[in-house]
């Protein structure tokens, strides 16, 4: 038989051992004007991680300057420069508008009917009031012995409501 070592091998851990926490004592307030500085971590292997790790920080009190105190005047910062408003165009104010009725005579309305039709065969449509507007134009537009002459072929209509027909 042989003389080799027949005793079981050493159980190998593959697990790193674990970290032990130490809870540090309580630091004391740190004052707004030190810095706060970590604690540098250059040539070291970097540490396992623990679990739960409490944060490190150590307060260093502030460096002297040791560099002379300029009597130099500041630098001055450069004005801010005037940005300008683009101005909108103004918009013209709408007219107030007027309802009203009226009373027409039927042929009449039927003419109204057929210049709306005449207006979209030549690919204008228009609504009523816009054919009225424009025959107030075009009277205006009219000299006087001309303007006498189109209100002398319009007879006289009794105004109000028509009558109902019960």
């Amino acid at each position: 038989m042989s003389t080799a070592n027949t005793a079981a091998p050493a159980p190998t851990n593959d697990l790193p051992a674990p970290v032990k926490t130490v809870a540090k004592p309580a630091a004391k307030k740190i004052s707004a004007a030190k810095p706060l500085v970590r604690k540098s971590t250059a040539g070291k292997a970097p540490a396992k991680k623990a679990a739960v790790k409490a944060p490190q920080t150590k307060t260093v009190a502030p460096a002297k300057s040791t560099k002379p105190v300029s009597t130099a005047k500041p630098v001055s910062t450069p004005k801010p420069v005037k940005t300008v408003k683009l101005v909108k165009a103004e918009k013209p104010k709408k007219p107030k508008l007027v309802r009203d009725s009226f009373t027409i005579p039927k042929l009449e309305y039927v003419v109204l009917e057929a210049l709306k039709q005449r207006a979209n065969q030549l690919k204008r449509p228009v609504k009523k009031s816009e054919l009225l507007r424009a025959g107030i134009k075009a009277l205006a537009a009219l000299a006087d012995t001309a303007f006498l002459n189109a209100l002398g072929k319009v007879p006289a209509i009794k105004t109000g409501r028509p009558a109902s027909g019960k």
